[in-house]
């Protein structure tokens, strides 16, 4: 089915060219100045190593290029309301809170929960889609977050396990790797797509661009609205937290942590899941050891961390938060200075229940099912699961 809308809608056949890309974006908005934004070495290297190495079916390329000439119509249109409203970018962010850790470890549900406060403000899913007002019948945010949730279903009909893996709607709590992928500069691409040499390239090129336009991007999505302190989210800010303290010197962190032999096999599986419907085969056995590799080293800079005694570092159980979410809510509260108010407790009393959390249909995803063995995973991260008592 998806590569027959492909074939509906044409896209599949031409090569993706950076240069083609970056037209259609400025043919598509009537704006040509993207405000000196980082992106044009980061979208050339991504777009060969797709067209190279991620073995895209004829949808993975008409999916690829929507997304990338989204991304680049969103930094047009972003960079016309900064000469438009110049003080967006003065806009002050303060304290920012950065959940992060292992993937599959609670840092969404965590995340959830404290979007339950009013005060705190968070990046939804179709805010990192459709940023900006546009024209038109897309204007509003409403018809915009309608709109993804309507394109959110269609994905779920291509990856039926999608949403049972990763619980999501339009104004869900979005991760933000969506958001450095508007400067092609996110691990994000790595997760739905295998593209190593890019992955090369960003782990040696470092994320310190993209976490300046990561703060580029909240100071629009602040504009105008009630103050509130940022709430974000993503594992992948593991390999970057020198550039979020670099950008946010104020920035406080809260890790998750939970075991390795229940994360990998869980972040393989969400992996199969996400690259399914774009490549025109999956390789299970290459997505073990990339997951295994990537999160060996996540593990690594946890164990740093934890064993610095930072003060603007929290560090969080996986059981721990499931035994006891409001609770675990409470004392990081309490750990940031801010007061929980009996609103914001009986909504997250509310959404706790509601949560899908372990009501995955199906069996348990198995490490054997992507060539990991177990003894092997458990001696790879024993330090990691030492330091954090995680048996």
């Amino acid at each position: 089915m998806a590569d027959w809308l492909a074939a509906v809608f044409g896209g599949s056949s031409r090569p993706l060219s950076a240069i083609e890309l970056v037209e259609r974006a400025q043919h598509r908005t009537g704006l040509t100045d993207f405000g000196g934004a980082p992106f044009e070495e980061p979208l050339r290297i991504l777009s060969e190593s797709l067209e190279r190495e991620a073995r895209l079916s004829a949808f993975g390329k008409m999916a690829a290029r929507w997304d990338m000439v989204r991304f680049l119509s969103n930094l047009l249109m972003l960079r016309e309301a900064e000469k438009q409203r110049p003080a967006i970018l003065r806009q002050a962010v303060d304290q920012p809170v950065f959940i992060t850790g292992l993937p599959r470890s609670g840092t969404t549900f965590l995340h959830h929960l404290f979007a339950q406060d009013p005060s705190n403000r968070f990046v939804r899913c179709w805010e990192t889609i459709y940023p900006c007002a546009g024209t038109g019948r897309s204007a509003t945010p409403e018809r915009r977050a309608s709109k993804v949730e309507r394109q959110l279903n269609i994905f779920a009909r291509l990856a039926p396990e999608f949403r049972g893996v990763h619980p999501i709607g339009a104004t869900s709590p979005q991760e933000c790797t969506e958001i450095t992928a508007h400067v092609f500069r996110s691990l994000r691409f790595d997760t739905t797509h295998d593209v190593p040499g890019y992955r090369t390239w960003l782990d040696r090129t470092g994320h310190l661009a993209a976490y300046r336009f990561h703060l580029r991007f909240l100071r629009h999505m602040q504009d105008g609205a009630a103050p509130g302190r940022w709430v974000l989210k993503s594992p992948d800010h593991v390999f970057a937290l020198d550039a979020i303290r670099a950008v946010f010197p104020d920035a406080r962190f809260i890790f998750m942590h939970r075991d390795p032999l229940d994360v990998l096999p869980s972040v393989a599986k969400l992996t199969e899941v996400l690259r399914g419907p774009f490549t025109r085969a999956v390789n299970r056995r290459a997505i073990g050891e990339q997951v295994a590799d990537r999160w060996a080293r996540g593990a690594a800079i946890l164990v740093e961390e934890g064993r610095s005694g930072n003060p603007f570092s929290a560090h969080i159980q996986f059981r721990s938060l499931l035994r006891d979410p409001l609770g675990t809510v409470r004392r990081l509260y309490a750990w940031l200075g801010l007061q929980l108010c009996a609103e914001s407790e009986a909504r997250i009393r509310e959404a706790i229940p509601a949560w899908p959390q372990g009501k995955r249909r199906g069996g348990k995803t198995r490490l054997e099912e992507y060539g990991l063995n177990t003894d092997v995973v458990r001696g790879r991260y024993r330090e990691y699961i030492a330091s954090f008592d995680l048996q």
